[in-house]
């Protein structure tokens, strides 16, 4: 077993990491009825889109000697109706500038095949945006 969710009550979840015991709550969205105080079930698919992008940035920057460190990754989602589901994903990774060209090919290719993005239905617009400024 991956994970335990139980329901609160209120829209609200409790979901648990069952091997490390961390937890983090659900919460419907304002638009949908819930209070918009913590993440929401769509929100934790988008974000799981963009923490998966910039951990297998990070596998493979090891592997090239370079530190991503402080590295963020920006992501706002977008919900469609008729039926209700996510449309469209933006992710905007901010990136260190010290990185060569060469490098930076290779890290952008491995966050455009992270196994979240294949995920993904293909329905699913995703804006990926790489900075590499900070």
């Amino acid at each position: 077993m991956t994970s335990k969710i139980t329901y609160n009550g209120e829209l609200r979840t409790t979901c648990e990491h069952i091997r490390s015991g961390n937890t983090f709550m659900t919460d419907a969205p304002l638009d949908n009825n819930g209070l918009g105080q913590a993440f929401s079930p769509t929100d934790t698919v988008a974000t799981g889109f963009g923490s998966c992008m910039i951990t297998v940035m990070g596998i493979k920057a090891k592997s090239l000697h370079i530190d991503l460190t402080d590295a963020t990754v920006e992501i706002t989602k977008h919900m469609a109706s008729g039926p209700r589901r996510i449309a469209k994903i933006e992710a905007k990774l901010n990136l260190p500038a010290d990185v060569s060209d060469k490098h930076r090919k290779i890290l952008e290719n491995t966050a455009n095949t992270c196994s979240v993005h294949y995920s993904l239905h293909p329905d699913i617009e995703k804006v990926i945006t790489f900075s590499w400024e900070r």
